[in-house]
């Protein structure tokens, strides 16, 4: 018998309206992260890794950015007959957008009909993990299920946040899907903790086209794969569980596994950078044994000059990308993105900078996002002030403060 033979589909529409100012003008899997990457390059990565070599990436919302990071970035051999491929709303069944994730997965059918697959994996592609999703995918084979949705374990006091997940007594199938509970119940191997939906689906091909396209014909549907498809397929017995706690990745500590962050709001965003830059990271970029992949730019490496009283150019528990020059200023855990400059006594506390961002002399910037081609003038302060920062800037509830793509901060 020939192995089973795979397809993936990464949805990568979300506008990422909580994330503003930095999906300004990028769809929300565009948004960089971690310096060098994008959200998507996560997702992708872990399906390469796994050996998954067709992939189409579905968008929608302000996807230049996007479009032009997946064309520059994810070739794969097409001598093989490999890709990864954007592929925007065309309106194949009628004159409108996608109405949700499902709807997405029904309008691009022809693409899963092209590549007649036995199997399709269907991944979210604004999250940041490690994950084989070969492991998942062994599990939906044997199961005989028509969908297996991966789920993580939280804490039973946030169940009414998420979709819960109730597996059946066999630990696999899933015996009831539950949306923010106020009742939930606890795990059978662990009382205190649920089990949530990461947004990451196998689905049977023939399952996933019978359902996609019953839900088309429903005008009240939301169109939603976790709101709407995975319920009528649990509620068919069709339905199976995959625990990310059992998920075993080449090069990942004791300590990252299980590591899963959705980043879709402005604190969540810069709680994750933080995680890079511990002595031992909650999250480690360095791991070779299953790297995230991207596209750095060819630029020289990172400079750090001048060593005079008062201006000394230095970076500690931070992550300092090529290109950038740090000159007699100061940072702090922080991380700065490619082509980053850092003038005179100027200090960098607590903040993520991204590409060709500008800190004049004596500037300060303390727990802030700065988006690309930001300006801050000599001496001005950011973060510093809260009152301030909030007539002129996006402040999170966190108390992050955000400016957005090309501003220039004065004094």
């Amino acid at each position: 018998m020939s192995p089973a033979r795979g397809f993936a589909l990464v949805l990568a529409g979300g506008e990422g309206k909580r994330l503003q100012p930095l999906t300004a003008d990028r769809a929300k899997p565009a948004v960089p992260f971690g310096g060098n990457f994008r959200l998507v390059d996560f997702a992708l990565s872990n399906l390469v890794n796994a050996g998954f070599f067709r992939i189409a990436v579905l968008t929608q919302y302000k996807s230049h950015s996007l479009d032009r990071h997946l064309a520059t970035t994810w070739r794969l051999s097409p001598l093989l007959g490999n890709y990864v491929t954007p592929v925007p709303a065309q309106m194949r069944r009628g004159p409108r957008w996608f109405a949700g994730s499902a709807d997405a997965v029904y309008q691009n059918l022809n693409l899963i009909a092209d590549e007649r697959p036995d199997y399709v994996c269907v991944f979210g592609a604004d999250h940041i993990y490690r994950m084989d999703p070969r492991q998942m995918v062994e599990q939906h084979l044997d199961s005989g299920a028509g969908v297996t949705v991966a789920a993580i374990r939280v804490p039973i006091e946030q169940a009414s946040e998420f979709g819960v997940i109730e597996p059946g007594a066999d630990g696999t199938t899933i015996a009831a899907f539950r949306e923010k509970p106020s009742d939930p119940v606890g795990l059978t191997d662990a009382p205190d903790q649920v089990l949530v939906s990461l947004g990451n689906y196998v689905f049977t091909t023939t399952a996933l086209a019978e359902e996609v396209s019953r839900d088309a014909a429903v005008e009240a549907s939301r169109h939603d794969l976790g709101g709407d498809i995975i319920p009528g397929l649990v509620a068919r017995g069709a339905a199976a569980v995959w625990d990310f706690a059992g998920s075993r990745v080449p090069g990942v500590s004791e300590r990252e596994r299980g590591y899963w962050r959705d980043v879709g709001t402005l604190d969540a965003y810069f709680d994750a950078h933080m995680d890079l830059i511990s002595v031992v990271p909650v999250f480690n970029l360095y791991n070779e044994l299953w790297p995230i992949l991207t596209w750095p730019e060819p630029l020289p490496p990172a400079k750090f000059v001048l060593e005079d009283p008062g201006r000394t150019g230095m970076a500690v528990d931070s992550m300092v990308c090529a290109g950038v020059v740090v000159s007699g200023g100061v940072v702090r855990r922080s991380i700065l993105s490619p082509r980053v400059h850092v003038h005179s006594r100027a200090l960098v506390e607590d903040s993520v900078l991204m590409h060709d961002v500008d800190i004049g002399r004596g500037a300060v910037v303390r727990r802030a996002i700065l988006d690309k081609n930001v300006q801050v003038a000599e001496g001005a302060r950011v973060g510093v002030e809260s009152d301030e920062d909030r007539k002129r800037f996006v402040v999170s509830d966190g108390g992050v403060v955000v400016v957005g793509k090309g501003v220039r901060i004065a004094a």
